[in-house]
Parts: C-alpha cells; structure tokens; sequence
C-alpha cells in the first residue's frame, strides 16, 4: 500500500511542476493579439462569380483526349473480341483434330487385334458358335 501512496505522490508532484512551469505558458494558445483576417480566408476560398461559373463551362466540354480515350477502348474490345473467337475457333478445331486421331488409333488397334486372333487360329475350335 506504500507503494501506491507513493507514486500517487510522485504524480502530483510532477502535475505541479509542469502548471507552475514557464514552458507551459509558452505553448498555451495566444490571446489573440494578432487575429487573423477572416475576410483573407474567405478569399482563399471563394472566387468571383465569373471565375467560378468559366470554371464550370470549362469543365462541362468533353475534352479530346476523353474521345481518343473511349476510340482507344473501343478498339482495344474490338481486338479482343477478335482474339477469342480467333482462339476458340482454334480450340475447336484442335478437338476435332484430337477426336478424329483417336478414333482412328481406336480403329486401327481394333484392325490389328482382329488379325493377331486370324494370325493365332489354329482352326481346331470354331470361332463362333454357328453350326449347319
């Protein structure tokens, strides 16, 4: 408990020292002797009529470069369009290519298999169960 009566005291002691300190005072806000002029910060930040409404009529066209901007765009989807149909129509033809190729191995495995059983006949046995 001796402790904490302690550094309750230690922190009052230093609380004293910064209020009577003279930084303190020196880093308080002013008192206002030299105001700032409220109709210098209204200048800043307002402009005349005409300026203002120029800067909106300004503002309001559509510069050049916003349309080559969009014609670029435009562009740009066109080519990119054309690139998946150029790749699909690819694809497709690929697999077309890869079916046809496996249909004709399927084919030709099934030729040969066919004459390695003819090859291997020996003829004592008949091969299909169809008798006269």
């Amino acid at each position: 408990m001796s402790w904490i009566r302690a550094l309750v005291l230690s922190l009052l002691s230093i609380l004293v020292l910064l209020a009577f300190s003279g930084e303190v005072r020196s880093a308080a806000v002013p008192d206002g002797s030299q105001q700032a002029d409220p109709k210098g910060a209204a200048r800043q930040v307002f402009v005349p009529e005409s300026e203002a409404s120029n800067f909106f009529n300004r503002r309001s066209r559509r510069s050049v470069k916003y349309y080559e901007f969009q014609a670029e765009q435009r562009q740009k989807r066109v080519v990119s369009e054309r690139m998946r149909e150029y790749n699909e129509d690819q694809r497709n033809a690929y697999e077309n290519y890869a079916e046809e190729d496996r249909n004709e191995i399927s084919e030709r495995s099934s030729e040969m298999n066919e004459q390695l059983r003819e090859y291997h006949y020996d003829g004592l046995h008949p091969r299909y169960h169809w008798f006269h």
